[in-house]
């Protein structure tokens, strides 16, 4: 019933950028935190950052920390992460995700997931 659309993914030499976007179909937007997660192949899904409600509030994952940042503009129902620096170990399907309810913050909360966009970093 909320619909994630991710995008921006593709091919990437080691120490190249790339950006991300998710379009979301939500009309109450600008309260609800959106995350970004990757999952390589093999490998359980994980965290790599959020921005919550505020212009706002982020949270990044120890391994992305300095490299990545994440926006968003609420005027286009969409938040972006931008990849510098990537590294061949960052080759994975990124997705965007939000909670069900606003206001929250918490990794543990977030329930819908967009289908992801492929990012690979070569060497």
């Amino acid at each position: 019933q909320v619909h994630l659309v991710e995008s921006g993914g593709g091919l990437v030499q080691a120490g190249g950028s790339l950006r991300l976007s998710c379009v979301a179909s939500r009309g109450t937007f600008s309260l609800y935190t959106m995350g970004w997660f990757r999952q390589a192949p093999g490998k359980e899904r994980e965290f790599v950052g959020q921005i919550s409600w505020t212009e706002g509030r982020t949270r990044y994952a120890d391994s992305v920390q300095g490299r990545f940042t994440v926006s968003r503009d609420n005027a286009k129902n969409s938040v972006y992460l931008q990849m510098n620096n990537l590294q061949p170990e960052d080759t994975a399907v990124y997705s965007c995700a939000t909670p069900a309810a606003p206001y929250t913050d918490y990794v543990g909360d977030f329930a819908y997931w967009g289908q992801g966009t492929q990012v690979t970093v070569s060497s």
